[in-house]
């Protein structure tokens, strides 16, 4: 067994999620039940972290294409439950090239972020930036920290991180 599914191919990519994705998505699942008490808190647990991982597949795609634009083919995209991977065929002859490539990945992230805020603005539902938590926001809020986070975890000048 490979420990992984294709989920399909978008833009000529391959998409896998392997099987250890799953521990992830019960995971949360009940643990909102724990905190809810109810299939409805279950079932949004569940709902969050898919968004998250769509949001992860966004920015992965982001890497992709973006080294497209170079010439560089991506084999796959593969969803972990720690993040995902775009294998690229290789990596990009010039540095300004891998730069954008890197670079690629969080922008998408930022964008995803900018876009809920927006709606959280136009919707009169946003908050000071201070009082936004994990844990106390609501479903909308929560993405978009997550968004953020992902976006400064990302840039972190290491391996494997999109920095490094």
């Amino acid at each position: 067994m490979k420990w992984q599914w294709k989920l399909g191919n978008f833009a000529g990519i391959d998409v896998f999620v392997h099987a250890t994705f799953l521990l992830i998505v019960g995971w949360y699942g009940w643990t909102y039940w724990q905190e809810t008490g109810t299939l409805a808190g279950a079932l949004e647990g569940v709902a969050f972290i898919l968004l998250l991982f769509l949001a992860v597949t966004l920015h992965e795609y982001g890497h992709a294409l973006t080294a497209r634009k170079f010439g560089i083919k991506t084999r796959d995209i593969t969803l972990y439950p720690i993040g995902g991977v775009a294998r690229l065929e290789r990596m990009p002859d010039q540095p300004i090239q891998e730069l954008w490539v890197a670079l690629a990945g969080p922008a998408v992230n930022v964008v995803i972020a900018a876009v809920l805020f927006g709606w959280l603005a136009f919707s009169n539902a946003l908050v000071p930036l201070g009082q936004l938590t994990l844990s106390t926001g609501s479903f909308i809020e929560r993405l978009m920290i997550v968004n953020i986070s992902l976006v400064l975890f990302n840039l972190i000048p290491a391996f494997p991180m999109d920095g490094g």
